[in-house]
């Protein structure tokens, strides 16, 4: 019996030495993935890194992680805004992708974790309506003789669309009320799409409806996401335009 309880004793003993082990060593692999996270993509902080499932361990020696979750708090993507049916384009720029979160499986890396890429990925995100106002018309146009109209602010128009408020002038003088629409968000590709449910009059002049869609209708294209990442969905939402994204054979780092 003695020799029982001493046998126990000792495997209860490793296996702890075993799990601690297995524990310091996920947390190193986080936070060296972290870092190369943050380095590969000039990330303005480090991003919280997350290696699920036990043991570590075996996985590591099998040379594949079966779960790696990523969150990103502020990525800045590459991007170019552009008018109603592709008028009027502003030009590349910068665009702030907030609450980046995706799950990653079959992870693959080499021993330094220098490179890893993933099967398949799938997460959600979220741009202000601040950030996506950088694709409207925001400079008055003119939509008609002595009529002009600008875009003056993005909100949520609730049940997934998005509300397009715009101020116009007549004959030089502002309009008392500004107008807004209902417009439907799409994405096509890497392109993100805002179409008004309906072309609205300004100020009560007939205006040709391609001249208003150059104002209440626009589309940003989202470029510089990680490798093998792409907008999968998008939704309006109180607080900002809510992305899902996905991809597949995705670069984590290197």
């Amino acid at each position: 019996m003695r020799a029982l309880r001493i046998t126990l004793i000792v495997v209860v003993v490793l296996a702890g030495i075993f799990v601690a082990a297995d524990r310091i060593a996920v947390s190193f692999a986080q936070d060296k993935a972290a870092d190369e996270l943050r380095s590969s993509e000039n990330l303005p902080e480090k991003p919280d890194v997350s290696i699920n499932g036990f043991p570590f361990l075996t996985q590591i020696a099998g040379g594949e992680l079966d779960d790696v979750r990523v969150g990103i708090d502020d990525y800045t993507a590459s991007t170019e805004g552009a008018g109603g049916d592709g008028a009027a384009a502003k030009g590349s720029t910068t665009i702030h992708i907030t609450d980046l979160n995706a799950q990653m499986k079959g992870v693959t890396f080499s021993n330094s974790f220098s490179t890893a890429t993933a099967d398949s990925a799938t997460g959600s995100a979220r741009i202000s309506y601040a950030e996506l106002l950088k694709a409207a018309q925001v400079q008055s146009v003119e939509v008609a003789p002595g009529v002009t109209a600008k875009v003056t602010r993005l909100s949520d128009g609730g049940n997934g669309k998005i509300k397009v408020t715009v101020a116009g002038t007549v004959l030089g003088k502002q309009l008392k009320e500004p107008i807004t629409v209902l417009s439907t968000l799409r994405v096509e590709g890497d392109v993100v799409k805002a179409h008004a449910d309906a072309a609205p009059k300004i100020g009560g002049v007939p205006t040709p409806e391609s001249k208003v869609r150059q104002i209440t209708d626009f589309q940003q294209t989202i470029t510089g996401l990680p490798a093998g990442i792409h907008i999968d969905q998008v939704s309006a939402a109180p607080d900002g335009v809510h992305v899902t994204v996905a991809g597949s054979h995705v670069h984590l780092a290197g």
